[in-house]
């Protein structure tokens, strides 16, 4: 029996972007030094899909739009956190 978060194409599409992003991240050839980045890329990569399947299982409209607002974040921060490495390579 499916989740109801499985049917959301947001939810889908973020899965594979976390997929993505770990695939970059197993090519990556860097110092050991950036591992804490890297660490946190692959991070708040999952939290996209994460904190949409999480919200979905909130109770509310309301619980569920503060986690698509978290997840929007996380995003966000993936996307920061990828310029560093392209400007660093």
């Amino acid at each position: 029996m499916p989740f109801s978060f499985e049917d959301l194409e947001v939810y889908q599409k973020s899965v594979d972007f976390s997929v993505s992003i770990i695939n970059v991240v197993d090519q990556l050839d860097t110092p050991r030094k950036h591992y804490r980045l890297i660490d946190q890329l692959e991070s708040s990569s999952t939290s996209v899909c994460l904190n949409i399947a999480e919200g979905k299982g909130r109770f509310s409209k309301k619980e569920f739009k503060h986690f698509l607002y978290i997840s929007r974040g996380s995003l966000y921060e993936t996307v920061a956190m990828l310029q560093i490495l392209r400007k660093k390579h």
